[in-house]
C-alpha cells in the first residue's frame, strides 16, 4: 500500500531515471479526483493507445472523449520515447478490471487469469499510454519500449516495488488487449534487470 507520490516527485523520479519530459498544459492538477479517490496505488498500468501521431495521441489522451473524460493516463509515451505528461491524480485509464489480479499485484506474485471486472482500477494505478495503433501491425520503436520499461522503473523505484507490480491492461481486465505487440513478461524482465 502506497500514498502517490507528489507531481513534482513524478517528474523527478521520471528525469532521473533519464527519460525526457514534455509538461502539457496544467498537468499537475488534471485529474477526475472529485469524481473518487486516488490511491493508496499499488502498480503501473502499461496500454496502447490506438491512435497515430504524438500530437493528436497526447491531445485525446489529456482530454479524452465523448463519454470518456480526460486524463486518459499519466503520461504518453511516444514513439520518440518522450514521455508527455498530460494528467495528475485519478485518471480514466484501467477501468474496472479483477480483484485477484489487484492482490496479485500487491503480493507481486504471479498473476491469475483476468476474469472479473469489479475492482477500480483507477484509484489504483498509474497509467502510462504508449502511442500504437494496436493492430498488431504498428511497429514498437526500441527507443519507445525503453521509455516504457523506463517509466515503470522510475514509478516502482520511488515506491520500492519490483518488476510484477508493473502489468499490461490486457492482465488487468477481460477482454483487453494492449499493449499488443509488446510482451509483458518481457518487458518485466527488463524493469527487474534495470531495478537490479
Amino acid at each position: 500500500m502506497a500514498t502517490p507520490m507528489s507531481a513534482s516527485s513524478f517528474i523527478r523520479a521520471l528525469k532521473d531515471e533519464g527519460l525526457t519530459v514534455v509538461e502539457v498544459g496544467d498537468w499537475r492538477t488534471h485529474n477526475r479526483n472529485h469524481v473518487g479517490p486516488w490511491g493508496p496505488v499499488h502498480g503501473v498500468m502499461i496500454h496502447h493507445t490506438v491512435t497515430k501521431g504524438t500530437a493528436n495521441t497526447v491531445r485525446i489522451c489529456r482530454d479524452g472523449y465523448a463519454g470518456l473524460p480526460g486524463p486518459l493516463c499519466h503520461g504518453v509515451i511516444a514513439k520518440d520515447g518522450k514521455v508527455h505528461l498530460v494528467g495528475y491524480g485519478r485518471a480514466n485509464h484501467a477501468g474496472s478490471g479483477d480483484d485477484d489480479v489487484l492482490r496479485a499485484v500487491i503480493a507481486e506474485t504471479a498473476l491469475p487469469p483476468d476474469n472479473e471486472a469489479n475492482t477500480d482500477g483507477n484509484r489504483h494505478f498509474y497509467g502510462f499510454e504508449c502511442e500504437n495503433l494496436g493492430d498488431g501491425k504498428d511497429p514498437w520503436p526500441a527507443v519507445q519500449v525503453e521509455a516504457m520499461e523506463a517509466a515503470a522503473a522510475a514509478v516502482c523505484r520511488v515506491h520500492n516495488w519490483n518488476a510484477p507490480s508493473v502489468i499490461g491492461h490486457l492482465e488487468w481486465q477481460p477482454g483487453k488487449i494492449d499493449p499488443k505487440g509488446v510482451s509483458m513478461a518481457g518487458l518485466r524482465r527488463r524493469i527487474a534487470e534495470r531495478l537490479g
